[in-house]
């Protein structure tokens, strides 16, 4: 059953970037001749506002097809009044921009419905202290609840972490240990740490870890829109730096995972609950998002590169080089897939 809703998941992502793509063409007067999830043979098809509806056979991907612009073959170009290559540069570019703003805007949705259903958040509570550490000279110890840093009120692990990663001077801190109140004061150190990606960096620290203990966050209606909008843009962030990190290689070849490893987090999620689905589904659409707008040609980030070109330079780009430039962007595509899977495999196999 998890893997059905790991399939359903992905589709329905593939479904709104598809779907963001077709609303923009249809508002620029763009015909849409398919409108396909997956890729290869039809499984069900039907028709509908004059356009071609269908599920293909293989889920990993979807796309519109527009009057005028065919990936596999760049040659087929129509000059009607209704066809893409009619349309400027900046309608264009609207278009393709549609599908990715599509995603974000999903997650961002996504992140809302999250916050209203009030999610899991770690708790100030402390695990391990380390020894002669900041927070081992000040007295603290393991179980007390971190409850106000220099008057202010603190509610969640991240708050504290983001208090004393940018702290001047010593902090008073108030503790909660077996029902009564202790202040303490100390002063944090800098240290050797490492962030998301592994990088190390150097970060003000007290010498302290999680307990684990978590909370449910209980969000005002103000709260839940901000939650959303921090969600979606850390979200953004963090994958914009991991691609980032991996076209320059600071990031290994084989921490790219593909679709086997997409499905599986997402059963695995399925399994720990729908709220872990949603988290799962949001970061995956910003993902989509990102990724569809890197400058690879059989992208949307490549179709951009080519309308901005002629925008410049006030001609089309050489019809030579946008099929070369389209064969090689599949080339790097099916690559990018190929190693993904690879990799994937390798973990599964151990």
């Amino acid at each position: 059953m998890s893997w059905i809703v790991s399939l359903l998941v992905l589709s329905g992502l593939i479904f709104f970037h598809e779907l963001g793509h077709y609303t923009a063409a249809r508002l620029m007067g763009v015909y849409v001749e398919v409108f396909s999830i997956g890729f290869g043979k039809r499984l069900f098809t039907f028709r509908k506002w004059d356009t071609e509806w269908s599920i293909s056979a293989v889920p990993l991907g979807g796309y519109v097809r527009m009057k005028g612009q065919d990936d596999s073959d760049p040659t087929k170009k129509s000059y009607d009044k209704d066809s893409y290559n009619t349309k400027t540069p900046m309608q264009k570019i609207f278009i393709l921009l549609a599908g990715p703003f599509a995603n974000f805007v999903l997650a961002y949705i996504l992140y809302f419905f999250i916050a209203l259903g009030g999610p899991n958040i770690l708790s100030p509570v402390i695990g391990k202290v380390v020894e002669n550490s900041p927070a081992f000279v000040a007295g603290l110890e393991s179980n007390d609840t971190i409850r106000s840093i220099n008057g202010t009120q603190i509610t969640t692990w991240k708050e504290m972490a983001d208090i004393i990663s940018t702290s001047k001077g010593s902090l008073n801190l108030e503790i909660q240990r077996a029902g009564f109140v202790e202040l303490k004061t100390l002063t944090p150190k800098l240290n050797e740490s490492t962030n998301l990606f592994g990088d190390i960096i150097q970060k003000k620290m007290i010498g302290i870890s999680s307990a684990g203990v978590t909370h449910k966050l209980d969000l005002r209606v103000g709260d839940t829109l901000s939650y959303a909008t921090e969600q979606t843009i850390f979200a953004s962030t963090m994958i914009f730096t991991g691609v980032k990190k991996l076209l320059f290689g600071e990031v290994p070849a084989n921490e790219l995972g593909g679709i086997i490893s997409i499905v599986k987090i997402t059963s695995d999620a399925t399994d720990a609950g729908w709220m872990s689905v949603l988290f799962f589904a949001a970061l995956i659409s910003v993902n989509l998002g990102v990724l569809n707008l890197l400058p690879i040609p059989a992208l949307d980030g490549g179709h951009i590169m080519f309308n901005l070109y002629e925008l410049i330079f006030r001609r089309e780009a050489s019809e030579a080089i946008i099929i070369k430039l389209t064969i090689a962007g599949w080339v790097i595509l099916f690559g990018l897939m190929g190693l993904g899977i690879f990799n994937d495999i390798n973990r599964l196999m151990g």
